[in-house]
C-alpha cells in the first residue's frame, strides 16, 4: 500500500517529528525534535555561522568513531536551551535506545546532537528557557506520531521564539521524491539575522529562487514597510539569530556523504535568507539517512541528486516557515508576521 506523502521531513520513513511549545508569562520558546528508528540513523553536521550554539557535533565528524544517532534536537533558549538535550537522553535510555557500552542491554549512552537559536527574553522573561522537561516533551511527542504524520509548522517547537529579519520567524518543512523512489526532507527553523523578504518589492528571496513569486502591489508593500517602521522603533534590530535544520533521506549513505548533503543544504537557506551565514547567525544543518535505499552503483555521481533536492527542500521549508508564522506583539517584542502583512501566496 502507498503511503501518503505530506510534503515534509516525516516522509522520509523512519523519522518523527515532535515540539513542545511553551508560552505566556514571559516564556515565548520551545524545543523540537527528530527522532530516528530504534536502530539510529547515520548523522553529519555542517555549521557556516559564526555564532553556533550546539551540543555533540563532533561526534558526527566521518573521522570519528560514532556512526549513528538516536535524536536531533532544535531548541530555543540560546545555549542555555542545550540543556533541553538531557531530557531527550533520558527518555532514550529508558528505551534502551543507544550505543551499547556493556553486556547489559540497558546500557546504553544514546548520541543527541542539538543546535539552538537565540530567542532569549522574547516572550518577556530573559530566564524563561528550554530545559531537560521541555525535551522530554519533544521527544515523548514525536514517538507518539504516526509514522509519516504530517508536521505542525509555524510558531510552535524552536520556532516559537524565531524571528527572522524584522518579521516572525518559525518552522517549516518540505520533502522532495526523486525519480529513483529515493525521499529528501527537510526541517527548518528560521531565525535569522539577515532578512527573508525583499526590501524593494516585498517578495520572499525563497519564493524568488523558487521562480513562483507574484510580487505583492505597490500599495500593501508600502503600509507593510511602515507597519515594519513601527515594530522595529518598538522593538529595534534583532539580535544574535541563527537558522537551523534538518535534511533527511532514505537512501544508503557513509558519514562522509551525509556531511555533504548537510554543507550542499546550507544553499537553500542561502537562497532563502539574504545575507546568511553571519557572525551573529549559528547556522547549523544536520544530515540524516535512515538506509532504506541503496545509491546505484554504477552511478559515481548517483548522490548528486540527493544534493540538489536538499537545497531545495530546505529553501521550500524555509519559504513555508515564514509564510506559517503568526504575529507576536507582546513584552518582549513586536514581530509582524508575513501573511498578515502581504496576505497568502
Amino acid at each position: 500500500m502507498t503511503r501518503t506523502r505530506v510534503d515534509a521531513l516525516t516522509d522520509v520513513a523512519g523519522l518523527r517529528v515532535g515540539h513542545a511549545t511553551v508560552t505566556g508569562d514571559g516564556w515565548l520558546t520551545g524545543t523540537t525534535v527528530v527522532l530516528t528508528p530504534a536502530e539510529g540513523a547515520v548523522a553529519a553536521v555542517d555549521v557556516r555561522g559564526g555564532g553556533p550554539g550546539t551540543k555533540e557535533t563532533d561526534a558526527l565528524d566521518p573521522r570519528n568513531l560514532v556512526q549513528r544517532v538516536h535524536a536531533v534536537v532544535l531548541t530555543g533558549g540560546s545555549a542555555y536551551g542545550l540543556d533541553s538535550a538531557s531530557g531527550v537522553m533520558a527518555w532514550l535510555e529508558e528505551q534502551g535506545r543507544g550505543v551499547r557500552v556493556g553486556t547489559d542491554p540497558a546500557h546504553v549512552v544514546p548520541v543527541v546532537p542539538a543546535a539552538c537559536v537565540f530567542d532569549l527574553g522574547r516572550g518577556g522573561d530573559f530566564r524563561a528557557r528550554p530545559g531537560a522537561a521541555t525535551g522530554r516533551a519533544a521527544v515523548e511527542a514525536a514517538a507518539a506520531q504516526e509514522l509519516g504524520a504530517p508536521v505542525p509548522e509555524g510558531c510552535v517547537g524552536a520556532g516559537t521564539g524565531a524571528v527572522i529579519g524584522q518579521f516572525k520567524g518559525g518552522v517549516g518543512t518540505a520533502s522532495v521524491l526523486l525519480a529513483s523512489g529515493t525521499t529528501v526532507g527537510a526541517l527548518v527553523v528560521a531565525n535569522a539575522a539577515g532578512p527573508a523578504v525583499q526590501a524593494e518589492t516585498g517578495a520572499l528571496y525563497g519564493e524568488l529562487a523558487l521562480g513562483r513569486v507574484a510580487y505583492p502591489a505597490p500599495e500593501v508593500h508600502a503600509a507593510a514597510r511602515e507597519r515594519l517602521a513601527e515594530a522595529v522603533e518598538r522593538t529595534g534590530p534583532p539580535p544574535l539569530n541563527t537558522a537551523l535544520a534538518v535534511v533527511g533521506t532514505d537512501a544508503v549513505l557513509t558519514k562522509a556523504q551525509a556531511q555533504k548533503l548537510a554543507g550542499t543544504a546550507h544553499d537553500g537557506i542561502a537562497r532563502a535568507v539574504r545575507p546568511s551565514h553571519l557572525l551573529n547567525d549559528g547556522d547549523t544543518v544536520f544530515a540524516l539517512a535512515t538506509g532504506a535505499r541503496p545509491l546505484a552503483p554504477d552511478d559515481p555521481y548517483a548522490l548528486n541528486e540527493l544534493l540538489a533536492a536538499s537545497a531545495d527542500a530546505v529553501t521550500r521549508a524555509l519559504v513555508r516557515a515564514v509564510r506559517a508564522a503568526e504575529s507576536v506583539r507582546g513584552p518582549g517584542g513586536d514581530w509582524p508576521a508575513y501573511e498578515e502583512l502581504y496576505g497568502k501566496g
